[in-house]
Protein backbone atom coordinates (compact mmCIF):
# COMPACT_ATOMS: atom_id res chain seq x y z
CA UNK A 1 0.00 0.00 0.00
CA UNK A 2 1.02 3.58 -0.67
CA UNK A 3 2.32 5.61 2.05
CA UNK A 4 -1.38 7.14 1.95
CA UNK A 5 -4.25 4.85 1.28
CA UNK A 6 -5.85 5.63 -2.04
CA UNK A 7 -9.03 5.47 -2.54
CA UNK A 8 -11.46 5.20 -6.18
CA UNK A 9 -14.94 6.36 -5.52
CA UNK A 10 -17.31 5.31 -8.50
CA UNK A 11 -20.50 5.75 -9.34
CA UNK A 12 -22.59 5.84 -12.44
CA UNK A 13 -21.80 8.62 -14.70
CA UNK A 14 -19.13 11.04 -12.12
CA UNK A 15 -21.09 13.92 -12.34
CA UNK A 16 -22.69 14.01 -8.69
CA UNK A 17 -21.51 10.94 -5.90
CA UNK A 18 -18.51 10.27 -6.90
CA UNK A 19 -17.17 13.67 -7.38
CA UNK A 20 -18.65 14.86 -4.24
CA UNK A 21 -16.69 11.85 -1.89
CA UNK A 22 -13.77 13.16 -4.08
CA UNK A 23 -13.63 16.38 -3.25
CA UNK A 24 -14.96 16.10 0.33
CA UNK A 25 -11.67 14.30 1.04
CA UNK A 26 -9.53 15.37 -1.55
CA UNK A 27 -7.42 17.52 1.22
CA UNK A 28 -7.48 14.76 3.84
CA UNK A 29 -4.08 14.13 4.33
CA UNK A 30 -4.54 10.98 5.58
CA UNK A 31 -5.57 9.81 1.52
CA UNK A 32 -4.96 10.02 -1.83
CA UNK A 33 -8.25 10.14 -3.95
CA UNK A 34 -9.66 9.79 -7.58
CA UNK A 35 -13.22 9.48 -8.87
CA UNK A 36 -14.86 8.17 -12.00
CA UNK A 37 -17.95 6.70 -13.46
CA UNK A 38 -19.10 3.12 -15.09
CA UNK A 39 -21.18 4.62 -17.74
CA UNK A 40 -19.95 5.69 -21.32
CA UNK A 41 -21.34 8.75 -20.42
CA UNK A 42 -18.91 9.20 -17.88
CA UNK A 43 -17.84 12.78 -16.95
CA UNK A 44 -14.64 10.79 -16.34
CA UNK A 45 -14.69 7.08 -17.26
CA UNK A 46 -13.08 4.53 -15.42
CA UNK A 47 -9.66 2.54 -16.44
CA UNK A 48 -7.71 -0.21 -15.75
CA UNK A 49 -5.08 2.37 -14.71
CA UNK A 50 -7.45 3.62 -12.05
CA UNK A 51 -8.12 0.19 -10.47
CA UNK A 52 -4.13 -0.58 -10.58
CA UNK A 53 -4.04 2.62 -8.87
CA UNK A 54 -6.24 1.97 -5.82
CA UNK A 55 -5.61 0.16 -2.86
CA UNK A 56 -9.76 0.06 -2.50
CA UNK A 57 -12.67 1.11 -4.53
CA UNK A 58 -15.74 2.63 -3.24
CA UNK A 59 -18.80 2.00 -5.14
CA UNK A 60 -21.72 4.30 -4.68
CA UNK A 61 -24.17 1.49 -5.16
CA UNK A 62 -23.26 -2.31 -5.49
CA UNK A 63 -24.68 -2.44 -9.65
CA UNK A 64 -20.97 -0.24 -10.21
CA UNK A 65 -19.16 -3.43 -7.87
CA UNK A 66 -20.75 -5.49 -10.37
CA UNK A 67 -19.92 -3.54 -13.44
CA UNK A 68 -16.28 -3.07 -12.17
CA UNK A 69 -16.18 -6.58 -11.94
CA UNK A 70 -18.11 -7.99 -15.39
CA UNK A 71 -15.82 -5.17 -16.94
CA UNK A 72 -12.40 -6.93 -15.42
CA UNK A 73 -12.79 -10.10 -16.04
CA UNK A 74 -9.02 -10.93 -17.25
CA UNK A 75 -7.78 -8.72 -14.44
CA UNK A 76 -6.50 -11.39 -12.08
CA UNK A 77 -6.34 -9.03 -9.46
CA UNK A 78 -9.21 -5.99 -8.14
CA UNK A 79 -8.83 -3.91 -5.14
CA UNK A 80 -11.23 -4.35 -2.77
CA UNK A 81 -14.90 -2.72 -3.51
CA UNK A 82 -16.82 -2.39 -1.11
CA UNK A 83 -20.69 -0.15 -1.69
CA UNK A 84 -21.83 2.86 0.28
CA UNK A 85 -24.76 2.19 -0.52
CA UNK A 86 -25.83 5.82 -1.12
CA UNK A 87 -28.76 6.43 -4.19
CA UNK A 88 -28.80 8.60 -7.09
CA UNK A 89 -30.92 11.02 -5.20
CA UNK A 90 -28.52 14.33 -4.73
CA UNK A 91 -26.93 17.08 -6.34
CA UNK A 92 -23.29 17.51 -6.28
CA UNK A 93 -21.68 18.83 -2.92
CA UNK A 94 -25.70 18.51 -1.35
CA UNK A 95 -24.80 18.90 2.29
CA UNK A 96 -26.94 15.83 2.68
CA UNK A 97 -24.59 13.85 -0.15
CA UNK A 98 -21.79 14.99 1.60
CA UNK A 99 -23.07 14.11 5.55
CA UNK A 100 -23.97 10.41 3.63
CA UNK A 101 -20.72 10.26 2.21
CA UNK A 102 -18.93 11.42 5.61
CA UNK A 103 -20.17 8.36 7.35
CA UNK A 104 -20.71 5.36 5.11
CA UNK A 105 -17.15 6.04 3.98
CA UNK A 106 -15.22 6.75 7.58
CA UNK A 107 -15.31 2.90 8.58
CA UNK A 108 -13.46 2.14 5.93
CA UNK A 109 -10.92 5.07 5.70
CA UNK A 110 -10.20 4.09 9.43
CA UNK A 111 -9.66 0.46 8.32
CA UNK A 112 -7.27 1.44 6.42
CA UNK A 113 -5.15 3.76 8.74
Amino acid sequence: MASRPRILFICSRNQWRSPTAEAVYRKDPRLEVRSAGTSEKSARRLTARDLDWADVVLVMEPKHARRIRQQSRKTTSLPPIYSLDIPDEYQRMDPVLVQLLRAASEPFIEELL
